[in-house]
Parts: structure tokens; C-alpha cells; sequence
């Protein structure tokens, strides 16, 4: 009978949680919070799991029954079904699935912002022809080089042999000069260089950058619409601000911060995380020995967030 009782129990417990987990998903998916944590391809997955949570849920609460415990006692698997272990060790499993639940539902949603930027550096453009800012500043301290050939001389000429190697027999550039890549972007840029004023939306936001950093001096003098959050690396001058927004390709874990550089003396009068809608010419700059596009700035604007915080790949190559 005792077996029976904690059969059920712990049933109904596993069932419980699959169904929190169920309707936590759902509680994002009505609020539009989901926005903050999944990308929108990824959408029919995120209904797919919903279903199944619930489904899964619901069969651990029917076999919580008496019926239900029956046929799992009558089971000829060989298996015992009871969990083992001592009260303190099954509480502290299942605070493990029930703690993402209840947090969140309690702690609020928020959007990546610039102390995220700062950890994970910002790519200038599209990224394809530049590195991350973080990625750049750690290569290029001459310190950690220095300690590193100190403490193995010879594991450093070899490591420094194979990245020239690599860099011999691939290049970034190389990459991106595809046919089907280089046509895809050269249709837009001909599109582009025929509107009068380039605007940047959520969706083209990556192909707009792509282009401008394949074809940069082609736009230069062309009238640019943006909107981002503003952003500082440290090594700015007052005048120098990012515009940036997050992209996302799968899920936030794998978001990476794409900014573009506008030289305003205005500049400071805007903080870290303030959404601005830019309008100015592009021009272009030097930075972290990399080409980059550059905004003369016409006129900033604070905005409030848009619905859509992040940008997504367009996949339309």
C-alpha cells in the first residue's frame, strides 16, 4: 500500500511540473515576452514543446490514480518504478525543475543591453569582414602574449605558425566572394543605390549591414535611417557613440551585439541603453585596424524599445 501511495505521488508530482512548464511557455507566448528569449523561426518548436509538455503532464497525473498505479505495480518490466533515496534527496531533484518555474513566472523580462555588449563585443557591420571587439581587445594585448611566449616558448611559435598558416589558406574575404553570396548582395546593393534614403527595419537590418560592408564605398554620401540602443566601448572619444541591436539566430545564448559608429557632438548627451532612431550620411573609419561603416549624424531621436528588440537573419541567400 505505501508503495502504491508513493507511486502516485511522485506521478503526480512529475505531472504537475510538466504542466508548469507548459504554461510558463504559454504565459511568454501570450505576453510576447517569448521575443526576449527565442528567435521567430524557432517559433513552431517552441508550440511543438508546449503541446507535448502538456500531453506528457496530463498521462503523469492519470497514472497518479489508483488505476494508474495499478497497471505500473502489474508492470513485468523487471524495473522498480519507486524512487529511491531519502526525503531531503528527492525535495532537492525536484527544486531543480520546479525553481526555473517559479522564477519565471516572478522575475521580470528584460532585453540584452550594453553590460552584455561589453562581455561579448560588438562586430561592426555585419561582422563578416571584422571581429568582436572583446575578441579583438584579448588578441591584441600584448601582455597575455608576452606571458604566453614566457611560459612556452615553443608552444607559441607553433600556435603563431598555424594561425598565419590558416590565415594563408583562408580568409573571410575570400569566403564571402561566392557567386551565390556575391549576387544576393549585389541585386540588394543595386535596389539600395536606387532608393533615395536607406532605412534599416528589423528585418534587413543584417542583409542592410552585409552590404554595406561588401560595398561600403558605393554607399558613402547615402542618406541612412537606424534604429538601436546607444553603446560606448571604452576607448571612445566623447563624440563617439555605437548604435547597436542584438542578433539572434536560434535563441539568446547564441545572441551576438551588431553596431554601427556615428561621430556626433551630441554624443553625450544620450546613455548607455537609450534607443535612439538615427538619421545621418554614411561615411567610413578606421577601427581596430578594420574598414568600418561610419554615420555623419543629421538628427538623433530618443525612441521608446521597439516590439521587436532583436534582429534575425533573413535567410534569404
Amino acid at each position: 500500500m505505501k508503495k502504491e501511495t508513493d507511486l502516485g505521488f511522485h506521478a503526480y508530482i512529475r505531472g504537475i511540473i510538466l504542466i508548469g512548464f507548459a504554461l510558463l511557455i504559454l504565459a511568454f507566448i501570450i505576453t510576447g515576452n517569448i521575443r526576449y528569449y527565442i528567435a521567430v523561426n524557432m517559433m513552431p518548436f517552441i508550440y511543438f514543446a508546449t503541446g507535448v509538455f502538456l500531453l506528457l503532464g496530463v498521462v503523469q497525473i492519470i497514472r497518479s490514480t489508483s488505476k494508474g498505479q495499478e497497471e505500473e505495480l502489474l508492470c513485468d518490466c523487471g524495473t522498480d518504478h519507486s524512487m529511491e533515496g531519502s526525503p531531503v534527496t528527492k525535495l532537492l531533484i525536484y527544486s531543480i525543475f520546479i525553481a526555473p518555474i517559479v522564477l519565471g513566472f516572478v522575475l521580470p523580462d528584460k532585453v540584452l543591453d550594453s553590460t552584455v555588449a561589453q562581455n561579448r563585443g560588438v562586430q561592426y557591420g555585419s561582422g563578416i569582414l571584422t571581429k568582436p571587439t572583446a575578441q579583438v581587445s584579448e588578441e591584441g594585448s600584448q601582455t597575455s602574449r608576452a606571458e604566453a611566449y614566457l611560459n612556452d616558448p615553443d608552444g607559441y611559435m607553433e600556435n603563431l605558425e598555424s594561425e598565419t598558416s590558416a590565415s594563408d589558406e583562408f580568409s573571410t574575404e575570400e569566403f564571402y566572394t561566392e557567386e551565390g553570396f556575391n549576387s544576393y548582395y549585389d541585386e540588394m546593393a543595386q535596389e539600395l543605390l536606387a532608393e533615395e534614403r536607406i532605412v534599416v527595419t528589423e528585418e534587413n537590418y543584417l542583409d542592410i549591414m552585409t552590404v554595406l560592408d561588401l560595398h561600403l564605398d558605393r554607399f558613402v554620401g547615402k542618406e541612412i535611417h537606424i534604429v538601436g540602443f546607444v553603446y560606448r566601448e571604452p576607448d571612445f572619444d566623447d563624440n563617439q557613440l555605437v548604435v547597436a541591436r542584438f542578433g539572434m539566430t536560434c535563441c539568446v545564448a547564441d545572441a551576438s551585439v551588431y553596431g554601427t559608429m556615428i561621430e556626433t557632438t551630441e554624443a553625450t548627451a544620450f546613455e548607455n541603453d537609450t534607443w535612439v532612431n538615427v538619421v545621418g550620411t554614411i561615411d567610413k573609419t578606421m577601427y581596430n585596424d578594420f574598414h568600418i561603416p561610419l554615420i555623419q549624424l543629421d538628427t538623433i531621436n530618443e525612441v521608446p524599445e521597439p516590439d521587436t528588440p532583436y534582429v534575425f537573419p533573413s535567410f534569404g541567400i
